[in-house]
């Protein structure tokens, strides 16, 4: 008789301990950290969610975060430092071309560039023939993604469109305080920043939206990706996949929830609160694997290539640089 009510007890046991782990996250066998790393802007907004919820201990996986600069997050990501992170486009092309070590999981933010202006002359990409326009960094890849716009719409840059180049889009801000005429192009969150500052300065076009209606291959105007180590993908595929998920629906959440994503991004430090809210549904924030990451990723790194072999590290990359989750 002793020994039945033991048994029972276990048994009793058992049942209340199994539900009180269903409401709690799984977490791989092997106890790994997964460590995440980007860029403080818009490339890392949309993983504000997954941030706290990591905190709160409801993610499957465990993981590390780190925001950075463009200028910490190369060594650390060339030391393998990290296994996933989150960098712009061409610099994923870079680090394949390099090392091989790294792989391109999923596009995460598509363009984030504007023509902005005070007044209402620009409302198309005609209507810039004959203008000059601020933009920040001569040589940098938004250049490039600018001229593949114009020359599209039949401008020639330096002809029939001029560019007056500034060392970073801070920079840009007080020339358009004292010029009444001003056009610029500016990313999120600079542009919303300029909103705040400006008086009547608005949104004259989207480039997203002028390189989707003149792409013909299949390209998309991509600004930031995630790319995962190779060797951690290769030793943890099911961790790269629950990231995948548990990111994927980050984004989706930011996208859905902008005062409260805006919020988290203050919290977290990757941008102000107030700037965050009304550059967000501007930030392109998107999640996109498989093939239609190839395909739109791939075109667009075509574009830049042809006008600067280096910016994608001097070569295209094979088909071996696009992750595929299993």
């Amino acid at each position: 008789m002793k020994k039945f009510v033991v048994i029972m007890i276990c048994l009793i046991a058992v049942i209340f301990i199994s539900a009180g782990i269903r409401d709690v996250p799984e977490v791989d066998a092997g106890a790994v950290t997964v460590r995440v790393s980007a860029l403080k802007g818009p490339t890392a907004m949309g993983m504000v969610k997954l941030m706290k919820d990591a905190d709160e201990g409801k993610t499957r996986n465990d993981y590390s975060f780190s925001l950075t600069s463009i200028d910490e997050i190369i060594p650390r990501i060339s030391r393998g430092d990290v296994d996933i992170a989150a960098v712009p486009a061409n610099m994923a092309a870079v680090f394949y071309n390099n090392t091989g070590k790294y792989q391109v999981l999923a596009i995460n933010t598509l363009g984030v560039l504007y023509i902005v202006e005070k007044g209402n002359t620009i409302q198309s990409v005609e209507d810039l023939r004959g203008k000059t326009i601020y933009v920040a960094g001569n040589g940098a890849v938004p250049v490039y993604s600018l001229n593949y716009i114009l020359t599209h719409n039949g401008l020639i840059p330096g002809e029939d469109v001029f560019l007056e180049f500034k060392s970073e889009p801070a920079e840009i801000i007080p020339f358009l305080l004292r010029d009444n005429n001003g056009i610029a192009m500016l990313p999120q969150p600079f542009a919303a920043t300029a909103q705040l500052r400006i008086e009547g300065l608005r949104i004259a076009l989207d480039l997203t939206k002028e390189w989707d209606a003149v792409a013909e291959d299949g390209s998309s105007f991509v600004t930031s990706v995630v790319i995962v180590r190779k060797e951690f993908a290769d030793q943890h595929p099911e961790m790269v996949k629950t990231f995948a998920e548990e990111y994927q629906t980050s984004t989706m959440w930011v996208n859905a929830h902008i005062p409260e994503a805006a919020v988290l991004v203050g919290e977290t430090g990757i941008a102000d609160s107030q700037i965050a809210e009304q550059a967000l549904p501007y930030c392109s924030i998107i999640y996109i694997d498989g093939l239609p990451m190839k395909e739109q990723l791939g075109g667009y790194l075509k574009t830049i290539y042809d006008q600067n072999p280096k910016s994608v590290g001097e070569k295209m990359p094979d088909e071996a640089f696009y992750y595929n989750i299993k």
